[in-house]
């Protein structure tokens, strides 16, 4: 989740199911700030889902907020880290799921995956609803 207050603030969180099955010891994107969350109040914030690993490898939700830093809209700036993540391993992107959502200053949002089936909700004094997010595949 991110979210700007009344006053302009932002702020996100970022939790995890864990993964069925995995190795003892795993520690996923959630706890690792700048994998799966962070927020900088000056730029924006944003936040990730999916393989942990992946999203770990790129520090995802850092870069989100700094290719929005140079100028780049959430929803783009979501595409670029998932770019990112196929152009380190193609066949392997292929077969996980990672999203970004992210929330920028002047409260514009936007969010990409690799997959299809990536959703996400909106919430404000002008809408409420559930978008589809873009994807690679």
């Amino acid at each position: 989740m991110v979210a700007m207050d009344a006053n302009g603030n932002l702020s996100g969180s970022c939790t995890t199911s864990g993964m069925g099955f995995k190795m003892r010891g795993r520690l996923g994107d959630s706890p690792i700030i700048g994998a799966g969350l962070f927020v900088d109040n000056e730029v924006g914030a944003a936040t990730s889902t999916g393989v942990g690993e992946e999203v770990v490898r790129i520090v995802g939700s850092h870069l989100v907020v700094e290719f929005m830093r140079q100028g780049m809209k959430p929803e783009a700036a979501c595409k670029k880290a998932v770019e990112r993540i196929i152009s380190r391993n193609p066949a392997k992107a292929k077969k996980v799921q990672v999203g970004f959502l992210a929330l920028n200053k002047k409260g514009e949002y936007g969010a990409y995956a690799l997959q299809k089936g990536f959703t996400y909700a909106v919430k404000s004094g002008k809408e409420e609803k559930i978008y589809n997010a873009k994807s690679i595949y």
